[in-house]
């Protein structure tokens, strides 16, 4: 099985995702504690805003690597609607 795209940057996400699963304890410790509903909306939004940057990252290594690799190497068509498919999803979600 190849590697996956984000190989090279694996550490950095990584690093992103440990600070959005952060932010997600810090939300529910602020309902724990009966937090103010702005201020909860406020992280969460922060945490849904973290997380979207991961996959946009995300996103970049798969076109940089998976996407182009299968374009030189003929299967170009079905990489491009895997990726299109998978940013249907992130803009409805």
């Amino acid at each position: 099985m190849p590697s996956p795209g984000y190989a090279g940057r694996k550490k950095a996400v990584l690093s992103r995702l440990a600070r959005v699963e952060g932010q997600v304890r810090g939300v529910s410790r602020m309902v724990e504690d009966e937090r103010y509903c702005i201020e909860v909306l406020t992280q969460v939004s922060a945490a849904k805003a973290a997380l979207d940057r991961v996959a946009l990252m995300l996103l970049e290594e798969h076109v940089g690597h998976c996407v182009s690799d299968a374009i030189r190497s003929g299967r170009g068509g079905e990489k491009v609607r895997e990726l299109s498919d998978a940013i249907e999803r992130l803009v409805r979600s």
